[in-house]
């Protein structure tokens, strides 16, 4: 009897991977004219110039092969300067350049975690972080964010989840998509919790520029565990070149980790990207050493960007929107609409947007359970494309 062979098919695991809910509801706007998107995390303004200027410099000069697999030296050393400037010293040698900010995450977990492993996380998260230690056979549990006027973590609720036996924690601050912004107490308090009980700090600093109603002569940086952590701490942070300097399409990130496992480190470089490409490397340095201007003007953008769709959306009818300290997005609700919809849940909503208004957002449930009845709405936009957008907005709620 001829056995016909079973279809081949991926692992069980990454067969149960939830696809990427934003990039659904972008595909379901492809084709239709005129569509406003705000559904991704990056801005409508082009990197700088000097930004450019020193990749095509670069590249004309035959920067193409291979480099070490932590990066140029020259950038780290420049990435080593500015974390220090920031946060305190911080030596080259816990630096290690990767080809961006999503796989320095991915590295890192492949770093600590072991299948079976159980990783705390905040919640509503970037799907990708939550997914990653799905990936590698980890069990994740979810601390949600408490909804108000802002979103704040209840600090207690996380360190019981913190149990012993736990590897890692994986926070996000400022938070996408809610702009939730630790405060340096709560940092304090998890950081020795996890010290007592020996578990992994992973932070994602992905947005640290980010922060908004800085006091003046207050430090333009939101808190880090680099700024209270040991050299010898188990903490590591993730960090990318893509919202500080408007280079999210260039692929560049960062990590700072522990000196006992940056050998074993370059390792997992090795056998997932090699190393970062030269020339977009050469556009790092030039970011570090001439950027903040750019972003002096990004946030300052951002924050006018911000408190102008927060006063716009909280003047709708039945939106309620808590006010971001961070990050570049209001994660807001919209009540009753589901009711009057019947059984929409926010994807079905936002390509109902879509279709009808053609405004983009990206659904709350994008971003795991917790974000189910939110949505997201990104501001790194001109006042002009906020304003057409909430116009949309309107006009869609106002025939419901």
């Amino acid at each position: 009897m001829l056995l016909t062979p079973s279809a081949p098919l991926a692992r069980p695991i990454v067969q149960d991977l939830g696809a990427s809910r934003i990039r659904e509801v972008a595909n379901a706007g492809i084709g239709i004219p005129d569509v406003l998107p705000f559904w991704f995390g990056e801005p409508d303004e082009v990197t700088p110039a000097f930004i450019r200027d020193a990749a095509k410099q670069a590249l004309d000069a035959g920067d193409t092969f291979y480099a070490h697999n932590f990066g140029i030296l020259p950038l780290r050393e420049a990435i080593a300067a500015y974390v220090s400037s920031l946060h305190g010293p911080i030596d080259v040698s816990r630096v290690a350049v990767t080809s961006s900010g999503v796989s320095a995450l991915m590295l890192l977990s492949q770093l600590i975690l072991n299948p079976g492993d159980r990783v705390v996380a905040v919640t509503p998260l970037w799907p990708n972080l939550v997914e990653i230690p799905k990936i590698l056979g980890a069990e994740v549990v979810d601390v949600p964010l408490q909804f108000g006027q802002t979103w704040e973590l209840d600090l207690q609720q996380l360190l019981d989840a913190l149990t012993p036996g736990t590897k890692a924690v994986f926070l996000n601050s400022p938070n996408n998509p809610t702009g939730w912004v630790i405060t340096r107490a709560q940092q304090e308090a998890i950081l020795a919790h996890c010290r007592k009980h020996g578990i992994w700090i992973l932070a994602d600093d992905v947005y640290e520029r980010l922060v908004y109603d800085i006091a003046p002569g207050g430090k333009a940086c939101a808190p880090s565990f680099l700024d209270i952590a040991a050299p010898d701490d188990r903490i590591v942070s993730a960090n990318s070149f893509s919202k500080s300097w408007l280079m999210t399409g260039w692929r560049l990130g960062w990590v700072v980790a522990p000196p006992t496992v940056m050998a074993d480190l370059g390792k997992l470089i090795e056998y997932n990207t090699s190393c970062a490409p030269g020339f977009v490397q050469r556009a790092g340095i030039a970011a570090i050493e001439r950027g903040e201007e750019v972003i002096a003007h990004t946030v300052a953008r951002y924050q006018a960007a911000r408190d102008f769709l927060y006063d716009r959306l909280n003047a709708l009818p039945g939106v309620t929107s808590p006010k971001p300290k961070g990050a570049m997005y209001l994660f807001f609700r919209i009540e009753g609409v589901q009711g009057a919809m019947g059984t929409l849940d926010t994807l079905d909503l936002c390509k109902k947007l879509v279709r009808e208004a053609k405004l983009g957002l990206a659904p709350g449930n994008a971003f795991g359970p917790e974000g189910e009845g939110y949505i997201r709405w990104c501001f790194a936009s001109s006042l002009e494309r906020l304003e057409d957008g909430v116009g949309r907005l309107e006009r869609f709620l106002m025939k419901r």
